[in-house]
């Protein structure tokens, strides 16, 4: 296990490859990061970026847990100090973050729609896309899981976004870069 400070982020990754567990529920790989987010202006930058400090504080904390073999995934996203009774859209992206919210791209999409920016229903749904939403609860903890029967391609996903409404979308509220990776 790698843990360290990574300019004002902590970030701890767990990585297994072709047995590195024992047991036969026991992923190929396992990967999971976590930070703290700040605003795209602070002087110590995050990976974790908040662009609405009312619905994602600065201090608040993310973790992403990405695990699974061939042809199986699990992403799991847990969060702490978010704005209690909130209900979160949150989906994985394609790209970074970075200081502009669109900097993330669209939703990661298994089967990528030939139409971009992608509204179709047949792309846009929790089968083709990894959706993460919650409701954060009294204490502005929240947790929320997607499993597939696939994975991601290589460099095809790069952040996890919040969004202000469940669902679809909605604004862009935070991001967090996370180095998803296939599986398999």
């Amino acid at each position: 296990m790698v843990a360290g400070m990574l300019a004002g982020a902590v970030a701890t990754a767990v990585l297994a490859a072709g047995g590195g567990a024992v047991g036969a529920d026991a992923p190929c790989y396992e990967m999971r990061v976590g930070a703290r987010f700040s605003p795209p202006t602070a002087f110590i930058p995050s990976s974790a970026i908040t662009y609405d400090t009312k619905l994602v504080p600065a201090g608040s904390s993310i973790e992403v847990e990405q695990r699974g073999g061939p042809g199986d995934m699990a992403v799991t996203v847990r969060v702490k100090g978010m704005k209690p009774g909130h209900a979160y859209g949150v989906h994985v992206h394609q790209k970074p973050c970075g200081a502009d919210p669109a900097a993330a791209g669209g939703h990661y999409q298994h089967h990528v729609d030939p139409e971009q920016p992608s509204e179709n229903p047949a792309y846009v749904n929790a089968r083709n896309e990894v959706w993460l939403d919650f409701t954060a609860g009294g204490d502005g903890s929240g947790e929320a899981s997607a499993r597939h029967g696939w994975e991601f391609r290589t460099g095809g996903a790069g952040s996890v976004v919040l969004h202000r409404e469940q669902g679809g979308a909605g604004d862009r509220l935070a991001c967090f870069t996370v180095p998803f990776a296939p599986v398999g």
